[in-house]
């Protein structure tokens, strides 16, 4: 692994928490089997790619975080659905994703081992996810590249610049490449802040997927949790031509 490499500090043992009252086991499972089912159906479904219209994107991907049993809240005004944009993100689990997709349909940026990942491998590779080699510091220059031309082409592009996951009650620097790429193609940016709360409202560490966590942990407290409620603050867009550097339009947006 580069040194370069993002990474955090949290660890499931030292920062994750249940915060919330535990489900029992037989609803738990059930909520796995419905992740599962919906998962299976967008495998099946992918090879359509553009063919399957946005809004069915959205209530697909709203339907998976639903079905792990957790609670939606978005707040705020998202972009215009038309013309390029890069969403941008902290980044806390892998309820982000499906999160986000359930906001605005966009082209995710991942990492190149969710290729080997069973099942989400197949479907994020055929859903047209843009992937990054991180541990190629010579490749980011084509990634970003590729992500400007995406968004020249008037599609919105979805990233997590902290590079790397973190429980929720810190995170980390956004790292500056992917804002070039929205610098390259003159297209707006808009952040959007993710929180994750309990059932007395709280906020919970439960969702997080960090460290050494394996997906089938994280999956298994996440459907285990009782009364989990994800956050997605949108905040106003940062239009483009208003920051001169990809250094500081990281900086404004991570702020």
């Amino acid at each position: 692994m580069s040194a370069w490499l993002p990474t955090a500090p949290c660890t499931p043992r030292g920062c994750v928490r249940t915060t919330a009252g535990l489900t029992a086991v037989p609803l738990a499972v059930l909520r796995l089997t419905a992740v599962l089912l919906l998962v299976l159906t967008g495998v099946v479904l992918s090879p359509l790619g553009a063919r399957i219209p946005a809004g069915a994107v959205r209530r697909w991907s709203r339907a998976v975080v639903r079905a792990a049993g957790v609670r939606i809240r978005v707040t705020g005004a998202p972009a215009p659905g038309d013309g390029g944009l890069l969403l941008v993100a902290n980044h806390i689990s892998w309820l982000d994703v499906p999160l986000l997709a359930g906001i605005r349909p966009a082209r995710m940026l991942a990492k190149a081992e969710i290729r080997a990942w069973p099942v989400a491998g197949a479907l994020a590779a055929r859903g047209g996810v843009l992937f990054i080699d991180r541990d190629r510091l010579r490749a980011l220059p084509g990634t970003v590249a590729r992500i400007a031309g995406t968004l020249r082409a008037g599609q919105a592009v979805a990233v997590f610049p902290e590079g790397s996951t973190w429980c929720g009650r810190a995170r980390g620097p956004f790292r500056r490449a992917v804002f070039q790429a929205a610098l390259d193609a003159g297209v707006p940016v808009q952040p959007v802040r993710i929180r994750y709360r309990d059932a007395t409202g709280a906020p919970s560490t439960a969702p997080a997927y960090v460290g050494d966590d394996s997906l089938a942990a994280s999956l298994w407290r996440v459907a285990s949790t009782r009364g989990l409620i994800a956050e997605a603050e949108l905040l106003p867009l940062i239009p483009p031509g208003t920051h001169p550097d990809r250094a500081t339009l990281a900086s404004a947006a991570g702020a």
